[in-house]
């Protein structure tokens, strides 16, 4: 893989200002509106929340529909953990035959399968001589609506 290609798609998550939001002690209702307390629960921190390992995290942008059953979504900005050690079942980002992806990694009687989260999309079932690379676990994601 190019330097060049790896350069634009990764993003180390650098700095050390935290931004302190209020994390409001109320659960919001997804159904019926119910009033919102104003009681604040404490602060948070979106560093914290979601990167664990700061200096091992990177972001990567979701492109196309074969996750959306895992509720990734075209356009969505995937929090990566390269630390992590992938297990059955992580999904990760992975480069198979020059090309990267993002699939749910299946170990499974001795075959290692790339499986998407979408019936329009088929299993990548490993192949003898084939090379999977896995760039990082998937640890979120993270949506905008306007």
């Amino acid at each position: 893989m190019p330097y060049s290609l790896y350069k634009k798609i990764i993003a180390p998550a650098i700095g050390k200002t935290l931004v302190l939001t209020p994390l409001f002690a109320h659960k919001i209702e997804a159904g019926f509106p119910s009033p919102a307390d104003d009681y604040i629960e404490g602060r948070l921190s979106l560093d914290e929340h979601l990167i664990q390992h700061r200096d091992a995290t990177f972001f990567v942008r979701a492109k196309g529909n074969s996750m959306v059953g895992a509720g990734i979504y075209d356009g969505d900005l995937l929090v990566v953990d390269r630390s992590l050690t992938p297990s059955s079942g992580d999904i990760v980002i992975a480069v198979l035959d020059a090309e990267l992806t993002v699939k749910r990694l299946i170990k499974r009687d001795g075959m290692v399968i790339l499986k998407p989260e979408n019936p329009d999309f088929k299993e990548i079932v490993l192949k003898d001589g084939q090379e999977l690379q896995v760039w990082g676990v998937v640890t979120s994601t993270t949506k905008k609506f306007i």
